[in-house]
């Protein structure tokens, strides 16, 4: 269950948008799928494994992980695996690095836990998170989006997300970071919503 009204925020899209009526008449209902059940710890694992590749090679290294711990790893048995046993299932020596660091602040503490979490701002997440070591933007805003649920998350630097809009609005070229920005104000409060649509136009 997500926290907010989809059927009304798809609705308002649609009004505010011809072009975005259109995709989401061909796409059709809004079905995303929370990792609630994850800590934030094992949610924010699962962003890092995607960051920079695509959506094939995410899930085929995401369930190798998962099959080495049998489920989402806990912090302090991901710990406990020798150095350079991530890497055996695909990850890069950069992001075993930084699963290996959340875990460290996940048991310490300096990762908020779930409770923790939803009281924070979208904003006071993504600062909150992008201090620690190969968290950026994106990945809090991934978070965001399929841990917590948040309605208006717009992840501008996502490729999904803009080729999502140059495939909507019949565009020849990628629209920058920069330009979206701004183009995604009309879906205010709801561009979640309108992410998950343009990440299926891609489909």
């Amino acid at each position: 269950m997500l926290p907010f009204d989809t059927d009304h925020a798809v609705r308002l899209i649609k009004e505010s948008d011809p072009c975005m009526a259109d995709l989401i008449g061909h796409v059709g209902a809004f079905e995303l799928t929370l990792t609630r059940e994850w800590s934030p710890f094992q949610a924010l694992v699962r962003s890092v494994i995607f960051q920079q590749i695509s959506t094939q090679a995410g899930q085929a290294i995401q369930s190798r992980l998962f099959e080495l711990f049998e489920g989402p790893p806990e912090p302090d048995t991901l710990l406990q695996t020798p150095i350079g046993t991530l890497r055996k299932v695909g990850l890069s020596k950069t992001k075993e690095a930084t699963v290996r660091s959340l875990a460290t602040s996940a048991l310490c503490g300096e990762l908020p836990n779930r409770d923790e979490m939803l009281i924070l701002t979208d904003q006071e997440i993504i600062d909150t998170l992008s201090r620690h070591k190969g968290i950026g933007i994106w990945t809090a805003q991934m978070f965001l989006i399929f841990n917590l649920g948040r309605p208006d998350v717009w992840p501008t630097t996502d490729l999904g997300i803009r080729r999502g809009y140059k495939i909507t609005y019949h565009l020849d070229e990628l629209p920058t970071p920069s330009e979206l920005e701004s183009l995604g104000d009309c879906w205010k409060p709801f561009r979640s919503v309108a992410s998950w649509y343009l990440w299926r136009a891609n489909d």
